[in-house]
């Protein structure tokens, strides 16, 4: 899979590409990352990529010059690509986002800065616009390599396991499990028993259960969109009676 960065700073991605996962990816020529600097195709001698707005305000907007012949340089090496226009303003980028955008054989991240880019640009050369959540960044450079990232996990035998990426966070619509690793006992909190048991179906039905213990506790938003399969619904059914339990007790102990 092919990925172009549209950047006014293109030395940004140097140190991304050189470590972890993604570093791994590109040695073994599963995906391809490069960089396009959008100064290179603005029409003036000092390169210039900004302007004061239209209307006044505070700020500087990116021209559409650079942007569309940058767009347009890229579409060139990647005829198929979709672009990406990395904005506060757009759509949230997700897991669901991510799986889609994996199909693809190629992706051009446009990396806006200042105020934001001419929206004249977004009505012809942008496929999608992307936020990574209701907040916002100096530029688009770490929201681009967010989803790089993100995305290039999924590509097939990039993680260690053939199943690494399914069982992530989010993949199953839940966070994911509890994990623990050596020593068996740190400063006297225990590994839970079950994972020492050597006993698989139980340690699966222990991490079942503990993500969704986590998912309730901590992003209860996202069991509301989850269609439950019927082991997870029992594992509710186990806590409503529990909990119905402690309640009885308490209430007949005060009654």
């Amino acid at each position: 899979m092919n990925f172009i960065a549209l950047t006014i700073f293109p030395e940004m991605f140097n140190l991304f590409t050189c470590h972890g996962i993604i570093r791994k990816a590109i040695e073994e020529k599963k995906i391809f990352v490069s960089t396009i600097n959008i100064r290179d195709f603005a029409q003036d001698k000092h390169r210039v990529t900004d302007d004061r707005p239209y209307g006044g305000g505070c700020g500087m907007v990116m021209k559409p010059e650079p942007l569309a012949g940058a767009i347009r340089a890229a579409k060139k090496e990647l005829p198929s690509a979709k672009t990406i226009l990395l904005t506060p303003a757009g759509r949230v980028f997700d897991h669901k986002l991510a799986n889609e955008f994996k199909s693809y054989s190629g992706l051009i991240l446009v990396c806006g800065r200042y105020e934001g880019v001419d929206e004249r640009i977004c009505h012809d050369l942008i496929d999608y616009e992307i936020s990574l959540g209701d907040y916002v960044l100096t530029g688009g450079e770490l929201a681009g390599m967010v989803i790089i990232d993100a995305v290039t996990r999924l590509i097939p035998g990039i993680l260690g396991g053939t199943d690494s990426a399914q069982k992530d966070s989010f993949s199953g619509g839940l966070l994911e499990h509890a994990q623990y690793t050596r020593p068996p006992n740190f400063e006297g909190e225990e590994v839970p028993e079950v994972l020492l048991s050597g006993h698989h179906k139980e340690i699966e039905k222990w991490r079942l259960e503990t993500s969704l213990i986590r998912t309730f506790l901590k992003r209860k938003d996202l069991l509301k969109k989850k269609p439950l399969n019927n082991q997870e619904i029992e594992f509710l059914k186990k806590w409503c009676r529990d909990i119905e339990e402690i309640i009885n007790f308490n209430h007949g102990g005060h009654g």
